[in-house]
């Protein structure tokens, strides 16, 4: 069973993110403790923080740029890990993003640097080693990463392709208790 559950929000995200607070909801009758950390833009501020809370015990959902580092850790840590519209690789997507920013749901202004991107890269999985560690939640309708990619990345994972959706993941609600049982959380 899970000691404690980690939701990863994404890129320009919170912890307040739709996605955190619904799950968040969810867990308040369970006996698991559930943590969402607000993350600094830095990747390697970022990492250091979940570094800080995230051992072998602990079960991982992670959205977008936080399905990215729940796959990283996922894999060097051996455990469970629900990825959703997860970003495979951020590093290039980011590139088209350099400079000045703004997090609404922070209510932060920085600057995306090439040092950012850098530290992303070296975060990189080539080849998933625990692949029945992570259970793939994936929309086809994903507006802001190619879907196409996370199906190949993750293909020999356990998958829950929907048609249609958008980044956001139409709907999420649905698969709380799917994520329920492939994380062992308990009720």
């Amino acid at each position: 069973m899970a000691r404690k559950v980690v939701y990863i929000h994404g890129f320009n995200s919170s912890e307040l993110s739709y996605k955190a607070t619904a799950f968040g909801e969810y867990m308040l009758d369970k006996q698991t403790p559930y943590i969402v950390p607000r993350l600094h833009y830095d990747p390697r501020v970022a990492l250091a923080q979940l570094d800080s809370v995230i051992d072998s015990d602990t079960v991982l959902l992670g959205s977008s740029l936080g399905g990215y580092y729940a796959t990283y850790f996922s894999q060097h840590l051996g455990c469970k890990a629900v990825v959703i519209n997860p970003a495979v690789r951020p590093f290039s997507l980011l590139n088209d993003y350099l400079g000045p920013q703004y997090n609404p749901y922070q209510d932060c202004h920085y600057e995306l640097q090439h040092a950012h991107i850098d530290a992303l890269k070296s975060l990189y999985v080539e080849q998933l080693s625990n692949p029945e560690n992570l259970l793939l939640l994936q929309q086809t309708g994903d507006e802001v990463l190619p879907f196409e990619e996370a199906v190949r990345y993750y293909s020999h994972c356990r998958q829950i392709i929907e048609f249609g959706g958008d980044h956001s993941f139409v709907e999420f609600p649905r698969y709380f208790d799917t994520i329920t049982k492939f994380l062992t959380i308990k009720n």
